[in-house]
Formats: C-alpha cells, structure tokens, sequence
C-alpha cells in the first residue's frame, strides 16, 4: 500500500511540475506558419522535436505515465485515478506559480486545501480496508 501511494505521488508531481514546463517550452509555436495544413503540421513537429525546453518536460511528464502505468497494476483504481488527478492539479498550481504564472485565486487554494485533506482521507480509508481497521 504504501509503494503505490508514494508511485501515485511521484506521478502527480511528475505531471503536475511538468504541465507548466510544457507549456512554457511550447509557448512559441504559435509562431510557426506555413501556407498549407501539412507544411503548418510538419514545422510544428519539428519545432517541438528540435526544443529541449519542450522535450525535456515532455520527457519526465512521460516518464510519470510510464509510473503511472506500471502502478495501475497493483493499486486499487478507485484509489489510483481520484489521487494522482487530485493532486496533479494541485502541483500544477504550485509549479505554475513558482515559475512565475499569474497567482491563483484564494477559493483555488482553499479548494486546493480540500483536495488534500480528501487525499488523505481516501488514502486512510484505503490504509484501514487493508488492514481490516475500523475507525467506528
């Protein structure tokens, strides 16, 4: 149990510290032009394939799905989807804002302070279903 739930952490903070790198590093492909649609796909491609500031993020966002993945195999999907969503967003948020992006609102990080507080309590719940404990 404990295994997955840290694999399930490290894959929210692999997302969710990637997503503002990503769009960062892709920010300037809005610039790419071309005169037909297959041309504007193929420079695209090639933009985003030939910058680190987008492989690289993309590269270890990848490597949390590949984490994510394998960890499916053995955690409980009730447990897997809601807690590395949750908390993907939450590292997103706090990444975001350590890089400089526009701070969030204050009803944001309450909500963030409930998401982790729901975290935790499907984590414990799971923790007692486990171990056959009973908290009443």
């Amino acid at each position: 149990m404990f295994y997955e739930i840290v694999s399930l952490l490290v894959v929210a903070v692999l997302w969710g510290g990637t997503n503002p790198l990503i769009k960062r590093g892709s920010k300037e492909i809005t610039k790419v032009k071309a005169h037909n649609a297959l041309m504007q796909f193929l420079l695209e491609l090639k933009y985003l394939a030939t910058n680190y500031k987008y492989l690289v993020p993309m590269g270890l966002n990848q490597l949390g799905s590949v984490l994510y993945f394998l960890t499916l195999q053995h955690a409980d999907i009730s447990l897997t989807v809601p807690v590395t969503n949750s908390l993907t967003f939450v590292f997103t948020a706090v990444s975001g804002r350590l890089l400089g992006e526009k701070p969030a609102s204050k009803c944001t990080y309450f909500g963030m302070v409930f998401i982790l507080l729901g975290t935790a309590l499907c984590c414990y719940d799971k923790y007692l279903s486990s171990n056959k404990h009973s908290i009443i």
